[in-house]
């Protein structure tokens, strides 16, 4: 069947659904009185404060999960008063006092039995703060944005919470100061607030207010919180000064005077936040320090293009959701959802440039661009108006150089400039958003080395959503465009980058001008979404990124010169049935052209999952990509024909509420005409020895046969040779994890991932006719006298035309990667806001040494024979609030 028929079939479908809701009973809005206390309660769990006696119990839970609707297990109510400091709730949880279950965890781990209070005080309909404490004392928050569609963890404001287990259950009381909110000056306030309660053993959820599964939002159902008069916003100002001591030993390197097996530093640097007006807030960084955060996972990439990295750093990651601006986040998935205005990695990346080094020479690279300073100005008005501003400083790194006994430094990195700025309007109580985003980077270039980066680039664009048919459906709208100014060598690496490959002989869209000094583009999405108000639902549209479009100098793209087509529908049963908690179904297509017309390709997908009744569950998946062209697997030569591909996809996890709990996946590729075959393998083990303990074991396998897989172009003659090989790739890769919870203040972490992974190259070939209709026509594959290897250069020598004289050499490919990355975080909060890190960090890496047997055991041998790079860090960290 044709792509346009499988598009219009889809089409057709998603029509057929645009039909009204039934004639449902309407969920009455809960509203809950509150009034002002002259005496606070203390917060110990207890409720016998008289404050408590002035506000009635607001109760009558109902299920959410697993039964929307249904009453809960057990109920839950609760009382809220308020003075000019603070909001303070009380809880009562009725259950059976020897069956509540309390389980310890770090910050944010959300344990166990526990109490929620989600609290819209900005009473916007889109952005709630929510306040979590375990029966353990464990605390959680997160600020909610986007309707409840985005819940960020490392939001950590300060306030205190206590429990207590009692003969008809357990209480709590919380404590959350007005500063730590941000709301309007009004007399009189409406806030909105959900209560919700998880009972572990059943893994059930209840709220106060119902918001039934299958409708779309949850911030914008939230019951009211009425009483709250004459509050006065309190000027906030929070610092957070930081020092670190930091110390490393690892092997010493005969002659290098840089690598002479230990280095030690102190550092300093402060943290801050400071409320400009009652709704924004100014977050600052002074010399910032990242040593306690995790490493990222290894990787053997063999791809043109880089891979994209979770942001991991404490202040970029909090409050981002503002500026997520994507150019496409479809429902279906693919590579092209990723692409974004902002990528946050892009400050304090590594240095740039590799200085070129005498024989006899080293250098000290700096491993990461020193970040100065930054701040984040973000916030919302009373009139639905969304701020947010990020400026940041990086510093100009020098590598420092000995060669010859003479010591010099040079500049590897640019002093440069990083400026965002988003504006987003709410309208009709959130159902209608417009909004707006411009990034800028601008560099200090004086060094005529560092020439071939650009000089300024800048992105922006508008993106608008409306909701309209009682949030039965949604549309999305994104344009951005791009301008990229810089020297004509930095121009000319831009269009010859993997994102576009301007040099590409058969590319009839943009051509390659080295004289160029500027570049722009225009990109963008349109989506249609019925939405989860409906157990069937579907979003389609399209996307598209002209060839000139770049955001790589502060977002994230992989490749532009791309229209994508896509539509995704599910079907979801949201309430226990049979054996099934939920079940869910759905379909997938991908339609994809390149600016010059040509049709790329189509891939579909189908998926299923299934939450069975003894809370464990399964998924799966099969996905057919048609034969497709690319345009960018010759890295600058023509575009070639690629056969397809069949790929299978199952998961099952066991119920997480046991102490053992594991999960186990496979995934199996095949490629059309044997190109390809990859058979992946893992599993996860979990066990729970004791309720503040957590251990888990996760290893995975992968074996990846490929008979093209690109090496490099060589030059013969006045052609290019574009060189393929035949892999067998073996990637394992073990994760253990350790979670220790001493107190819910007090906690050890351990993170250990070996990682090896072997390829050994055969069957070389050179590409001849790249669109060849016949797949054993489209290459040559190299036999006999026309291909050698010599071990003593490790290099291959090629003779096209078997004359004795060498056309061409390449080195050889093989590749053994290990790779062994720890980290060991005690962290305590010695007071609150106020925390004390200790920090041991180890990295074993032996990715140099070839063996003849690369046996998993032999490499793993060879991987913890190799002598550690250690790094000892202590980071202690005050709070204050004048």
């Amino acid at each position: 069947m044709r792509p346009y028929a499988i598009v219009m079939i889809l089409w057709v479908f998603g029509a057929t659904t645009l039909q009204a809701r039934g004639d449902e009973e309407p969920i009455a809005t809960r509203v809950y009185e509150t009034r002002r206390t002259v005496e606070p309660p203390t917060i110990d769990g207890r409720l016998d404060d008289p404050a408590w006696e002035k506000v009635a119990w607001a109760g009558d839970f109902s299920q959410r999960m697993p039964t929307e609707g249904d009453p809960p297990s057990q109920q839950s109510a609760f009382k809220v008063v308020y003075d000019d400091d603070a909001l303070y709730f009380a809880f009562r949880l009725h259950d059976d006092p020897e069956q509540v279950t309390r389980m310890l965890a770090r910050r944010d781990g959300f344990p166990g039995d526990w109490i929620e209070v989600n609290i819209d005080s900005y009473y916007d309909h889109r952005t709630a703060f929510s306040f979590t404490l375990s029966l353990s004392g464990t605390r959680g928050d997160e600020f909610i944005s986007n309707d409840g569609n985005r819940w960020d963890s490392n939001w950590n404001p300060v306030w205190n919470g206590a429990t207590r287990i009692d003969g008809e259950g357990w209480t709590a009381e919380m404590r959350i100061p007005l500063n730590q909110l941000r709301f309007s000056r009004a007399e009189e306030q409406i806030w909105g607030l959900q209560v919700q309660r998880r009972l572990f053993r059943l893994e059930e959820r209840s709220t106060w207010q119902r918001i039934p599964k299958d409708v779309t939002g949850w911030v914008s159902r939230f019951g009211e919180l009425r009483g709250l008069r004459k509050l006065r916003p309190k000027r906030h100002l929070e610092l957070v000064p930081y020092a670190v001591a930091r110390g490393e030993h690892f092997a010493a390197e005969p002659g290098n005077p840089f690598r002479d097996g230990s280095a030690a530093e102190l550092d300093a640097g402060v943290d801050g936040k400071i409320g400009v007006t009652n709704n924004l807030t100014l977050d600052f960084t002074i010399n910032p320090d990242f040593g306690q955060v995790e490493a990222d996972p290894s990787e053997v990439n063999l791809t043109a293009f880089e891979t994209y990295f979770q942001e991991k750093r404490p202040f970029f990651i909090e409050g981002n959701d503002i500026f997520d601006l994507r150019v496409a986040p479809a429902i279906t998935g693919g590579s092209f959802t990723q692409d974004t205005l902002f990528y946050s990695r892009r400050i304090g990346r590594p240095p740039t440039h590799d200085p070129d080094l005498p024989d006899g020479g080293y250098a000290e690279i700096p491993g990461n661009t020193t970040i100065l300073g930054a701040f984040k100005l973000s916030g919302k008005t009373g009139g639905g108006l969304s701020i947010g501003l990020l400026e940041s400083v990086t510093a100009k790194e020098r590598a420092a150089i000995a060669a010859g006994g003479e010591r010099s430094h040079l500049t590897v990195e640019p002093w440069t400039n990083y400026f965002v700025g988003r504006l987003q309007q709410d309208f009709r109580r959130g159902e209608v958003q417009l909004g707006g985003m411009i990034t800028a980077v601008n560099r200090k270039l004086e060094d005529d080395h560092l020439s071939s980066l650009p000089r300024e680039a800048y992105a922006g664009g508008i993106d608008f959503s409306s909701y309209f048919r009682n949030r039965d459906y949604r549309l999305l709208v994104v344009l951005l465009g791009s301008e990229l100014r810089g020297s004509e060598e930095a121009l000319y690496d831009a269009q010859t980058s993997s994102a576009r490959y301007f040099q590409r002989p058969d590319n009839e869209e943009a051509t390659l001008d080295p004289t160029r000094t500027s570049l722009s583009g225009h990109a963008g999405s349109i989506r249609f979404t019925r939405t989860s108000n409906h157990e069937l639902m579907f979003q389609t549209g399209v996307a598209w990124r002209s060839p000139g479009f770049e955001i790589n100098d502060l977002g994230f793209m992989r490749t532009a010169d791309e229209i994508n087509q896509f539509t995704w529908v599910g079907y979801y049963k949201r309430n226990p049935f049979s054996i099934f908690d939920d079940w869910g179904l759905n379909a997938n297509q991908w339609l994809n052209w390149d600016f010059g017309g040509n049709f790329l390709g189509a891939s579909y997908n189908v998926n299923s999952f299934a939450d069975f009744r003894n809370k464990s569950g399964a998924s799966a998946g099969i996905t057919r990509d048609g034969e497709y062209i690319s345009n960018t697997l010759l890295r600058g030569g023509g575009s070639l024909r690629w056969p397809g591909n069949w790929s299978y996809r199952l998961h099952f996890y066991s119920d997480p509420r046991r102490k053992l709990r594991g999960s186990v996946g496979a995934y199996l590729a095949r490629g059309d005409d044997n190109i390809r075959e990859l058979r992946e393998a893992w599993f996860s083990l979990t066990y729970r020895p004791t309720n503040a303990l957590h251990l888990s074991l996760s290893p995975s396998y992968a074996h990846h046969r490929r008979e093209m897989q690109y090496l490099e172009t060589n030059a013969c003659g006045d052609e290019d040779r574009y060189l393929f090989a035949s892999l067998e790739q073996k990637t394992v890769v073990v994760t253990l994890r350790l979670d220790y919870a001493i107190t819910p203040n007090l906690s050890v972490q351990y993170y250990g991932s070996p990682f090896i992974a072997t390829g050994r190259y055969h069957e070389f070939k050179r590409i001849t006719d790249p669109r060849a209709v016949r797949y054993r026509d489209r290459f040559h594959v190299f036999e006999g006298d026309e291909i050698a290897y010599d071990p003593a250069s490790e290099l291959f020598h090629v003779d096209e035309d078997r004359n004795g004289t060498i056309d061409y050499r390449f080195e050889n490919p093989d590749f053994d990667a290990r790779e062994f990355n720890s980290n060991l975080v005690i962290r305590w909060e010695y007071s609150p806001g106020s925390t004390l890190y200790l920090v041991w960090s180890q990295v074993r890496d032996n990715s140099n040494l070839l063996v003849d047997d690369p046996d998993y055991h032999h490499n793993m041998k060879h991987l913890f024979a190799t002598h550690p790079e250690n790094v000892v860090l202590i980071k202690v960290s005050k709070w204050f609030s004048p």
